[in-house]
């Protein structure tokens, strides 16, 4: 589970996109509810790209300091 998920996850969501630009024909107005939803899925995708790969592997390592002092 590294950085392949997200290439994964990319792909399914781009195929997502690919469908919806023929799944929104018999609306009143498809150009919007098509905008609207692919822009919705691309957003919460890099949301959780990004996410994702901000807790795999951080900028700042954490540190461990003894709290426990010794008597």
């Amino acid at each position: 589970m590294g950085g392949a998920l997200v290439f994964w996850v990319g792909v399914i969501t781009a195929a997502i996109c690919v469908a919806m630009l023929f799944t929104f024909k018999n609306m009143s107005d498809p150009t919007l509810w098509r905008t609207c939803s692919i822009l919705t899925l691309s957003c919460c995708y890099l949301m959780w790209a990004i996410t994702y790969l901000a807790q795999l592997h951080p900028i700042i390592i954490p540190k461990r300091d003894n709290l426990r002092v010794d008597l």
